[in-house]
């Protein structure tokens, strides 16, 4: 693929990173609305939101993978990076290839997160599998599958992007 190939593809997953991060808010928001609903059916009504707490479980996965794409984007992962910060104040060029070979890594990582849930997914397509209390709230489990199968795909062209040394444009302005 050409410079110029590798440049598209890394503006359009830029722009779905940026998609999904804005998804994965609004469900933070939608999850923060019925939390703070059952708080009040529960205390005023004394009719608690039956499915609560499963709603929050399904949320909170989702918006993790919903968010982590973004996060590598603009490269605020969280991890231990002394080590590396210093061997950039000392010896830069052992720094970047350090850096890297550490992306290389995440992305040989989320392939297999992928890889690893694809068949998951598959699964609960085909059987309809659920969560929950039956009679009381119930969901479909695909939809997580395939968001994490998704991110992971995302996340792992991001990191195939960092380790190429090709960055976005809001990760060379942070750095």
């Amino acid at each position: 693929m050409s410079s110029t190939g590798l440049s598209a593809l890394q503006k359009l997953a830029d722009g779905v990173s940026m998609v999904a991060n804005a998804v994965g808010t609004t469900v933070v928001l939608l999850m923060v609305a019925v939390v703070n609903y059952d708080v009040v059916a529960r205390g005023v009504f004394g009719k608690p939101f039956l499915g609560a707490v499963e709603v929050v479980q399904f949320s909170m996965v989702l918006i993790v993978f919903l968010q982590l794409p973004d996060v590598i984007r603009v490269g605020r992962l969280t991890r231990s990076d002394g080590f590396l910060l210093m061997m950039d104040a000392r010896r830069p060029t052992v720094g970047k290839i350090q850096r890297r070979i550490i992306d290389l890594f995440s992305c040989i990582f989320m392939i297999l997160v992928a890889v690893a849930v694809w068949p998951e997914f598959v699964e609960m397509w085909h059987t309809r599998d659920f969560f929950g209390v039956p009679g009381v709230f119930t969901a479909p489990w695909w939809p997580i599958k395939l968001v994490i199968f998704l991110s992971g795909c995302l996340c792992a062209l991001l990191f195939f992007f960092k380790a190429l040394g090709l960055t976005s444009p809001v990760e060379r302005e942070a750095t």
